[in-house]
């Protein structure tokens, strides 16, 4: 696509979880997380003058961890009382080093930072709503309240915390876009073949979610 061209008063861009949690040498890596680092800084120091960013921020012990399930471990998938939870490894744990904002990146545009996942009981994936998909962030507020249109995403993990955070902005009434080579994926394998990241990129597109590069934004 063209690029859509960036207007600073209305449009926002969204960094997800980019902490060393989920990069190489993290406790929930992602294959090439860190990656993400430069390309949403050239984003921050060229067309967005606007940011915010999200903070996994986890309780030890936390309900979606493995290690609070007896007999359970990563990766599998439990029902929760708010529906099926995949259990992870140990993460985001609140006031390590690995669960700060990543060092490099540059945060002077970061004007909020939302953390989530810090109630024991309910994980929580996107930036709006925790994973019973009602209970509020209150960030859809903070953006109303700038008047904000168009949400920009990038981060980790595209399959994950940037997918739900797309969907729900859908949901919620703002145009969406997701920058490809600013995320990264966790891929897990899916029934019937493929993984999680395809499966997320067909449900986004569907729900009307532009897929597109940093060079295609100016």
């Amino acid at each position: 696509m063209a690029s859509p061209g960036i207007d600073n008063t209305t449009d926002m861009l969204g960094i997800v979880d980019v902490q060393p949690t989920f990069m190489p040498g993290g406790e929930l890596a992602v294959a090439d997380g860190d990656a993400v680092v430069p390309v949403i800084n050239r984003l921050l120091s060229g067309p967005f003058a606007h940011a915010f960013a999200t903070q996994d921020w986890h309780p030890p012990g936390h309900s979606s961890f493995a290690s609070s399930h007896s007999g359970r471990k990563p990766f599998e998938t439990i029902q929760m009382p708010y529906g099926p939870q995949t259990l992870w490894p140990d993460h985001g744990i609140q006031g390590s080093p690995n669960a700060a904002l990543h060092r490099d990146l540059t945060q002077a545009r970061i004007e909020l930072i939302v953390r989530k996942g810090f109630h024991q009981e309910i994980d929580s994936y996107s930036a709006f709503f925790e994973n019973d998909r009602t209970t509020t962030t209150g960030l859809h507020g903070w953006l109303q309240a700038r008047g904000v249109r168009r949400i920009f995403l990038a981060g980790l993990a595209t399959d994950y915390c940037v997918a739900y955070s797309a969907e729900d902005a859908v949901r919620l009434g703002y145009q969406v876009f997701v920058i490809e080579d600013a995320c990264r994926g966790i891929g897990l394998p899916v029934v019937g073949g493929g993984t999680t990241i395809d499966a997320a990129k067909r449900m986004l597109a569907a729900e009307g979610v532009t897929f597109l590069g940093s060079g295609q934004i100016a």
